[in-house]
């Protein structure tokens, strides 16, 4: 943004836990917000990542400078709504030009009630926040013609300093649906857009800790009518619908507390029916059969995250959004790791020894991201048809 037109954005203010404060413009709505500050790596894709449901109670700094450019789209979205707690960018262009764009990022985060700040440093932001780990802040956006005063500085310290701490924090069913729903809609295709599921071949039962719609398009793409239930249904419900195979979705927060998922989760994946998990869904599948989680000092949230499988020795470039991991050390007898992420050696995909369970830490439906690792979705296919065939 050009430095003479700040004027027609009013000012905002970031405040972290630590005491740093920086001072920049609001591009979104008035007032304040708090939540844990990450940052993301992604250099497109600022629409999905703001309405993917495991940003729920973050605030995403996006590391690439210019965010807005190609403005907003009513297709691009991964959820019904806006689901970061705020945004932060560095500048936000004078002209956003999309043949497929409906309104601008800053009209979009005005709709949708979200506080946003541009203008500040996300270099000094990002390595602050590389060095010390995630933590949490707060955004307030001020109204045009108010200006900062140390008493709104104060203010927003004192939020960001009384922001819960994500550990021990059960987001899963805030986010998850109220009820179950069939989703057919398939993958995005350049001039005709979405399609439908014409002819299933599996019925695929998922649950809903803040699931990804493109997740669910992917599954469709593949075949597979889902039936999309809540974070909290009884494993009973699902089994008495027969399902081919179990999905376990992404979500917020911290794993550990989901005693509803994980217990679901242990009596689906003994039950024998083929299972696939991701991110939340990932970390619930390695609880269930015993292993442990932690809260990483560094999460990994980006586009360009190498992953090598274990069992192929393949590398793929993922896209991840997670702020806890899987303890490799942990993992009992009856999983074996799959996947380890090539930036910190963390463990990024499990699976059952004797069952047709597996998972993945990153996003393997790539939205917004590289589609390297997809074909998890075609190993969970070829796992419902050999089911079948059995």
């Amino acid at each position: 943004m050009l430095l003479s037109l700040k004027g027609n954005f009013p000012p905002a203010i970031l405040a972290l836990a630590d005491g740093t404060v920086f001072i920049g413009n609001s591009i979104g709505a008035t007032g304040t917000t708090v939540g844990e500050v990450v940052f993301n790596t992604a250099i497109t894709g600022y629409q999905e990542i703001l309405t993917d449901p495991s940003y729920c109670q973050q605030i995403v700094t996006l590391t690439y400078p210019h965010i807005g450019n190609y403005g907003v789209s009513t297709e691009d979205i991964e959820a019904d709504k806006v689901h970061a707690a705020g945004l932060i960018i560095k500048d936000l262009p004078l002209l956003a030009s999309n043949f497929r764009q409906t309104e601008t990022l800053a009209q979009y985060l005005v709709r949708e009630n979200t506080v946003a700040i541009a203008n500040i440093d996300t270099r000094k932001l990002t390595r602050l926040l590389r060095s010390k780990g995630a933590q949490n802040g707060a955004i307030v956006g001020l109204a045009q013609g108010q200006t900062v005063t140390q008493a709104l500085i104060d203010e927003a310290l004192a939020a960001a300093k009384a922001a819960p701490n994500m550990a021990g924090l059960d987001l899963a069913k805030v986010v998850s649906t109220k009820a179950s729903y069939e989703w057919t809609q398939t993958e995005w295709v350049l001039g005709t857009g979405y399609g439908k599921l014409e002819s299933p071949q599996f019925h695929v039962v998922a649950y809903d800790y803040g699931v990804k719609l493109n997740i669910l398009r992917m599954l469709a793409q593949r075949g597979c009518k889902v039936t999309v239930v809540p974070a909290q249904t009884p494993a009973a419900e699902v089994l008495a619908m027969k399902p081919d195979g179990v999905f376990l979705s992404n979500g917020p927060g911290d794993p550990e507390p989901c005693d509803y998922a994980i217990k679901a989760t242990r009596t689906i994946v003994d039950s024998g029916v083929p299972t696939f998990g991701i991110c939340l869904g990932h970390q619930i599948m390695a609880l269930a059969a015993g292993a442990k989680t932690f809260k990483m000092a560094n999460s990994h949230h980006g586009a360009n995250h190498p992953v090598k499988d274990l069992d192929t020795g393949r590398v793929s470039i993922t896209s991840q959004n997670h702020g806890f991991a899987v303890d490799m050390a942990s993992l009992p007898d009856s999983l074996r790791a799959t996947h380890v992420s090539l930036f910190d050696g963390t463990l990024q995909g499990l699976a059952h020894k004797d069952k047709p369970a597996f998972c993945f830490q990153g996003h393997p439906e790539a939205s917004p991201g590289p589609h390297d690792i997809a074909y998890l979705f075609d190993r969970f296919t070829d796992a419902m048809r050999a089911a079948k065939a059995a």
